[in-house]
């Protein structure tokens, strides 16, 4: 019998993916590799990874527009549009983690029945399905 799972990409996931494979754990290494699992990247990573790009913190060796488009297919990752209804959800979250990239992440995983794929052990605070 073969599982599939519908993976949400945390954005320090989809960037240790793209530049240091050496982070990501063994079961996120294993979930990646599975083709029968389906990667989904948050509209949120991308804005994250945007912004830091160009506040300077995060170097990419292109433009975030064509780096992070060629990246996503590269790694087989459907895009997870920003709905409002995910906005609105992170309201009701309990109040553990005030991340407002990662509230929103985890609203959309929670509202899109999404296993987050990530370290951050606050998202599972949140209400969020995680490994890693």
């Amino acid at each position: 019998m073969v599982w599939r799972m519908n993976v949400l990409l945390d954005t320090c996931c989809f960037l240790w993916l793209a530049f240091d494979k050496e982070k990501l754990s063994q079961a996120a290494t294993a979930i990646i590799n599975d083709e029968a699992n389906d990667l989904f990247l948050s509209d949120v990573s991308l804005w994250e990874i945007t912004l830091k790009n160009t506040a300077g913190k995060l170097p990419l060796p292109t433009h975030p527009s064509e780096w992070l488009t060629s990246r996503r297919k590269f790694f087989g990752a459907k895009a997870l549009p920003i709905h409002e209804s995910a906005i609105f959800l992170t309201s009701d979250l309990p109040p553990v983690h005030s991340d407002p990239f990662d509230r929103l992440i985890a609203a959309q995983a929670i509202e899109n029945n999404l296993t987050i794929l990530s370290p951050d052990q606050p998202l599972s605070l949140l209400g969020a399905s995680r490994i890693w």
